[in-house]
């Protein structure tokens, strides 16, 4: 039986490689991007379906479902995979804790936190029919406790991106906590540092390379984990 699965912010960067990776596995992917043309653009090349979804707009995410429902009638993974680092016409100096623009940090945890809780509660019935449902939360190393407390750490600092992906890697427990019973396998991935439009495309990693955690998480059985935070190369301190 094929996997039906949905991969959100998916026409490009590291969502684009999941969705062409688990195509080649044989799932049957849907690209979930906010621009129809991007989507069906991407989809067109990756061989997979498309939908139009922008998390942040619950009406959208609605008519998501209702497309997934209607085509498929059910959802076997979902990969929450959208998300920006800022909003269009800000900079980085936005973020910093003493200083925050308050408009800027809503608009990154709309899209990061609450944009992650709108798709999927709202795709959870669909979840429910797959034998083997799981959901992936891409996250961050980033927003590691662990590594922020570390008083040698190199990382930047940021009341925005970081904390939006610290409170995202939370409520991945949390919602594997609440739908362990269920069967459904709840994990966040840290696809490390990639050269994608997130970051001006610093990164030293490659969009392929962050995409292996996710897709890893995407394929494990249904007696696999639950409630885990890993990267390609194995757990990630919390």
């Amino acid at each position: 039986m094929d996997e039906i699965t949905l991969v959100t912010g998916a026409n490009k960067g590291i969502g684009r490689e999941i969705a062409g990776r688990l195509a080649a596995l044989g799932h049957t992917v849907v690209i979930g991007a906010r621009s129809a043309e991007l989507g069906e653009k991407a989809a067109a090349e990756l061989g997979t379906d498309s939908v139009v979804l922008d998390v942040t707009d619950p009406a959208s995410v609605a008519a998501a479902a209702s497309h997934l429902e209607e085509r498929y009638g059910r959802l076997d993974v979902l990969v929450n995979n959208a998300a920006i680092s800022r909003p269009p016409g800000t900079d980085l100096s936005h973020q910093s804790p003493s200083s925050a623009d308050l408009g800027t940090l809503r608009a990154i945890f709309e899209t990061n936190f609450f944009g992650v809780v709108t798709v999927t509660n709202t795709l959870l019935p669909l979840l429910r029919r797959s034998a083997a449902p799981r959901i992936v939360n891409v996250s961050s190393s980033a927003a590691s406790l662990a590594r922020n407390a570390d008083p040698a750490t190199e990382l930047p600092v940021s009341a925005g991106y970081t904390p939006s992906k610290t409170a995202l890697t939370a409520l991945t427990l949390q919602y594997a906590r609440e739908l362990r019973p269920d069967g459904i396998l709840v994990n966040a991935v840290c696809p490390g540092y990639c050269a994608t439009d997130l970051n001006g495309h610093s990164g030293y990693r490659t969009p392929a390379q962050g995409a292996v955690s996710a897709v890893r998480m995407a394929t494990v059985p249904a007696d696999g984990p639950t409630g885990t935070f890993v990267d390609d190369e194995g757990p990630v301190p919390w």
